[in-house]
């Protein structure tokens, strides 16, 4: 089974680390990725995050296109409700001008943080309920048939930039389906209903000038090691943080020890979120090249967008090579 490979960048920010070396940790993981074969790598767009560095999310991309030279980059996504659609154009019109043929635009609806810094940014709750329209305005920016008599996006690149519906539902499955687009499901932390919404996507999918037939991409994390035992740990050490920084968010002073996480996480309360990283690839590169085989298969996936959680730079960075390295030979 022949299998594309991309790579979502989280732009951790880990412990000790500054914002910018987790910038420069990105352009290391954008080379790798480019070295190995992947397709693309995406940054999301979140906001209020202590740990994440990519809220500025057009400007992360630029800066690593700036430090890479054939590698596809994007957004997963940008969280379109928080934007104007001409501005979003502006943006991706300027980044495909200046890195023609490089760059893609993912899009999602939910607002990427929590309600306070929704407000701060100026969205309250209905916002979202025009997301299909704005991304057929932001089409007509991109692609020269504005929807807006006398409003035009500069500058408006000579080629394509390519959209993309990011998504964990099945809103988002049927409107990429209706709008002929491809569709990214979030099963990285989201796994619940990605069966369900590609059926829906592929049952239910219009043709359109982009897209002549379905492509879908879906979400994995990767622990990819040297040894079994080392990924495990790796997995054990990431997730833990990951529950930690969930659960004490704006509890100024908590401290749970890892027994006490661990617990949390096989306690009914705890459930979701463990649940949240259901499909994760852990182990060597030939066990990491199997799990994925099999769920690019049973997901009905074209692509997949795996996420290297390591809390290690250079281990992050590691499970990337090594995930591209296999995943290539196999073809």
């Amino acid at each position: 089974m022949v299998i594309a490979l991309s790579v979502l960048d989280l732009a951790p920010i880990s412990s000790g680390q500054t914002a910018r070396e987790s910038f420069e940790a990105s352009v290391a993981l954008a080379r790798a990725a480019e070295r190995t074969g992947y397709e693309r790598v995406w940054y999301a767009e979140h906001h209020n995050m202590p740990v994440i560095a990519s809220s500025a999310t057009s400007v992360v991309i630029g800066y690593v296109a700036a430090h890479t030279e054939r590698i596809r980059l994007g957004s997963g996504g940008i969280m379109l409700p928080n934007h104007s659609p001409l501005v979003i154009a502006e943006q991706f019109g300027t980044l495909a001008t200046l890195y023609p043929g490089r760059i893609d635009l993912g899009l999602g609806r939910a607002p990427g943080t929590d309600q306070n810094t929704m407000l701060a940014l100026r969205r309250d709750n209905s916002s979202a309920d025009s997301f299909p329209q704005d991304v057929l305005e932001l089409n007509g920016y991109l692609t020269g048939h504005t929807r807006i008599p006398g409003v035009q996006a500069v500058p408006r690149p000579d080629g394509p930039v390519p959209l993309y519906i990011l998504g964990s539902s099945l809103f988002g499955a049927q409107l990429a389906a209706q709008l002929g687009l491809p569709y990214a499901f979030a099963s990285h932390f989201a796994p619940d209903a990605l069966h369900q919404a590609v059926t829906v996507y592929r049952e239910t999918f219009s043709p359109s000038e982009q897209l002549a037939e379905p492509y879908v991409i879906a979400g994995v994390n990767v622990f990819a090691a040297g040894d079994t035992a080392t990924a495990e740990d790796q997995r054990t050490r990431a997730y833990r943080a990951r529950t930690r920084a969930m659960i004490t968010r704006g509890a100024r002073g908590a401290n749970f020890t890892d027994a006490e996480i661990d617990a949390f996480l096989v306690s009914p309360a705890g459930a979701g979120l463990a649940n949240m990283t259901k499909y994760t690839a852990v182990g060597t590169p030939d066990e990491v090249r199997e799990y994925l085989l099999k769920f690019a298969e049973e997901a009905g996936a074209d692509e997949l967008i795996t996420a290297h959680h390591a809390s290690d730079v250079d281990d992050r960075l590691r499970s990337v090579e090594l995930t591209g390295e296999v995943m290539r030979a196999s073809k």
